[in-house]
């Protein structure tokens, strides 16, 4: 009999703990759970799932305006926010429950409470204190608001609370130009909304985004009503005594809102663990650092995910997780890569990328980059009298022809990108992209008909 209550301890239930657990259990292996808030995660409560949904809720609106240029004769419209609220609350509940009865089914106990780790097999949960042959990190990441601004943590919001507002704000401040930020801008831009994004550089997104698409997207955005704010940071956050919120800003411009949004990063989670206490080794960013192998610098604790500070994205939680139980119990030696994962921003309009962007390939091949890339009003937005360009962007290792790069800014985006990522990571080449016949007529198409460089 072994002399551990669990092979298996995971501190978190979502995307990557919900995997390796489920995975090591596959393999026979008695796995537990310790969760203090949501069932599944950020990305079923708090993110992926209710936002996605949100975006699809906002584009009805789209759908609805562009519909009289088809011949549609459209009556008056509104939008219920309560009956949203509820209708997409049911849908994260039904998820909760499937997520619970497939722990369950697999035999796994759940301790609903804060887990803090207080040795290399131990942890303390529920007021006792359970033992583990490993233990596995998978707590995520939560919002960061900056408390150096005056009023922000009183007054300010987060994406953990959009998705439960009494009310639709009127008028919503968002300070931030990160994808989170840019997804609530469109979404409450779309719901009817007056929407002021404030950030601090000249550009929304970071250099993880092609330049190009970074200046498209934003004058897309800047069509749209969205008051931007580019190179302004906050000074104050307060109410007046009409129990409005005032939005100081450092440009000397005062904003009156409904609420304000902070989509100011976020941090790993691990304030309750007791890492330090027992000596595991943190990144100067706060995250818990990691071997190859997913290994803290206590040997048989092991962390993955966003509370590790690499991608965090839902994917690659999910992935890494799987990898370790096949590493760990399944005598697999597989491992996972952080080159050409493809990312999208659900901004309005979406963003879809795979591989380096021009700035990462010109620094990496000097020299020998050729970039083909087309922007034109996509058949769709044609009778709708809509102006919202499309962008697609290849960008080419001259020497071997491989696309090491691929961009869009346009409706579909993320979806055509998804395809396209499996030809990238293939090593497709420009030539492949070439002999690929198109499907006509469809936006995706651009991407085998690029044939002059643009540069």
């Amino acid at each position: 009999m072994s002399e551990y209550d669990f092979d298996l301890f995971i501190i978190g239930s979502g995307s990557g703990g919900g995997r390796a657990g489920r995975v090591a259990a596959e393999y026979g292996k008695r796995v537990a759970y310790a969760e203090n808030r949501h069932i599944g995660g950020t990305c079923v409560n708090l993110g992926c799932v209710p936002k996605k949904i949100m975006t699809y809720a906002a584009s009805y609106a789209s759908h609805i305006a562009d519909a009289a240029g088809y011949g549609w004769t459209v009556g008056p419209s509104s939008h219920d926010w309560k009956k949203y609220v509820a209708a997409q609350q049911k849908e994260v509940e039904f998820l909760n429950t499937m997520i619970s009865k497939g722990i369950a089914g697999d035999g796994q106990p759940v301790f609903n409470a804060t887990a803090k780790i207080t040795g290399p097999h131990s942890v303390e949960v529920g007021g006792k204190t359970v033992t583990a042959e490993r233990i596995l990190i998978a707590t995520g990441a939560k919002p960061h608001i900056p408390a150096e601004i005056p009023g922000a943590k009183e007054y300010g919001i987060t994406s953990d609370d959009v998705f439960s507002l009494p009310e639709r704000p009127r008028r919503l401040v968002i300070f931030g130009a990160g994808f989170i930020a840019l997804e609530f801008a469109g979404i409450f831009n779309q719901l009817g909304s007056e929407v002021h994004l404030v950030f601090r550089r000249e550009h929304i997104l970071n250099d993880d985004f092609d330049g190009e698409v970074r200046t498209f997207l934003q004058k897309e955005m800047g069509k749209k009503n969205i008051a931007l704010h580019p190179k302004t940071t906050l000074s104050k956050v307060s109410k007046n005594g009409a129990n409005v919120l005032e939005i100081a800003l450092s440009d000397g411009k005062t904003i009156e809102a409904d609420a304000i949004l902070f989509a100011t990063g976020r941090v790993p989670n691990i304030e309750p663990l007791g890492l330090k206490d027992i000596g595991v080794e943190l990144t100067q960013a706060g995250a818990v650092k990691v071997n190859r192998d997913e290994q803290t610098s206590i040997p048989s604790i092991y962390a993955i995910g966003d509370v590790t500070g690499r991608i965090a994205l839902t994917p690659v939680a999910i992935i890494e997780g799987h990898a370790l139980a096949d590493r760990l119990y399944g005598g697999k030696q597989r491992y996972i890569s952080y080159e050409n994962v493809p990312h999208a921003v659900f901004s309005n309009p979406p963003v879809g990328q795979v591989g380096l962007t021009e700035e990462q390939a010109l620094a990496k091949f000097p020299g020998a980059v050729d970039i083909y890339r087309s922007d034109f009003l996509p058949m769709r937005n044609i009778l709708a009298e809509r102006d919202e360009r499309t962008l697609v962007k290849l960008v080419v290792h001259r020497e071997t022809d491989k696309v090491v790069g691929l961009h869009m800014v346009g409706q579909d985006a993320p979806e055509i990108t998804q395809g396209f990522a499996a030809a990238i990571t293939a090593g497709a080449t420009k030539a492949e992209f070439d002999a690929t016949v198109a499907i006509h007529p469809t936006a995706a198409e651009e991407f085998v008909l690029l044939r002059r460089k643009s540069r």
